[in-house]
């Protein structure tokens, strides 16, 4: 039940795709034009998906389950850390590929999918998943992207959604809960994430053409890593690691985890090699091929891991 309803949800985001190919295609939009809509995506909608996400009641079972996400959450990055580096020598990996590779796009497909699938009250899970890959994406990803040797931590720390992880965190800690309006908002700002990142992905793709994405020779090699090798790790780990016995509802909340680790590559990962000028045509190859294959991948790893 729940791989069919997965199946539906990535249907429904990958058309969407297909419209920003449209647009480009049509010459309705430029494909300059889409690094704006990465801008909003990353300096607007995210932000507002991360505190929203923590606009949640506190209560002593939420707060374990959301611990055990996060004990989760850093074990995982960990463990695709040190496969990424042991197969970047393997496979002589570029830093496109290294962070597409690392990083999922559980920014944009997470809550979605948990939210239409599992129900709204298990999206506080996401979070912890969400956080560690932000401070990941905006430190380690960082520096693989612009190919820095040392961490600026005034940059990160005044990141926008450096910032909203703290922020949203305190708000759930502290048991403040933000007036409707404000929450309101913010909700209805974080429904738009998936749409508009696949509607980048989309116009990317549209100044390319479907037979350039394929001329890519590696691009295949990437994506069985990323959809195949490295989630079937993280399935053994999470199913048979022992944490999901630690909480009644502990199984769950681990199968979120998972949800979001074999996601496809991060459109993230497409916008910042847009803002820092690396190869984002190659990046958003990446992120339509993984996400075409995680139609039939992710439905099969959800089935592994619940028999």
């Amino acid at each position: 039940m729940i791989s069919l309803l997965l199946m539906k949800q990535i249907a429904k985001l990958f058309l969407i795709m297909a419209m920003g190919f449209v647009l480009v295609k049509t010459r309705l939009m430029k494909v300059e034009e889409s690094k704006s809509l990465s801008m909003i995506v990353i300096y607007l909608i995210m932000p507002c998906v991360i505190i929203n996400a923590f606009q949640v009641k506190y209560t002593e079972s939420i707060r374990n389950g959301l611990l055990l996400a996060f004990v989760a959450a850093i074990v995982i990055h960990i463990i695709l850390l040190i496969l990424v580096k042991v197969i970047e020598k393997i496979f002589h990996l570029d830093a496109v590929e290294k962070t597409s590779i690392m990083y999922s796009n559980a920014g944009n497909l997470i809550i979605p999918i948990v939210t239409s699938v599992l129900g709204k009250e298990w999206v506080i899970y996401s979070s912890a998943f969400l956080s560690v890959q932000i401070i990941l994406l905006w430190t380690h990803g960082r520096m693989v992207l612009c190919e820095e040797r040392k961490i600026d931590l005034k940059k990160i720390l005044l990141n926008i959604n450096m910032i909203t992880i703290f922020f949203g965190i305190l708000l759930f800690v502290t048991r403040v809960q933000l007036p409707n309006i404000i929450a309101g908002t913010m909700e209805s700002v974080s429904v738009m994430i998936g749409p508009i990142s696949m509607i980048v992905t989309g116009m990317l793709i549209g100044n390319m053409g479907f037979k350039q994405i394929f001329d890519y020779k590696r691009i295949y090699i990437v994506t069985f890593l990323k959809m195949l090798v490295c989630p079937f790790i993280i399935l053994l780990l999470l199913k048979y690691g022992g944490m999901a016995n630690l909480l009644l509802n502990g199984k769950m909340i681990l199968l979120i985890s998972l949800l979001a680790t074999i996601t496809p590559s991060a459109s993230t990962v497409t916008q910042m090699a847009q803002i820092y000028g690396k190869n984002a045509e190659y990046a958003s190859a990446i992120n339509v091929v993984t996400t075409i294959i995680c139609i039939a991948t992710m439905p099969v790893m959800v089935w592994l891991y619940q028999i």
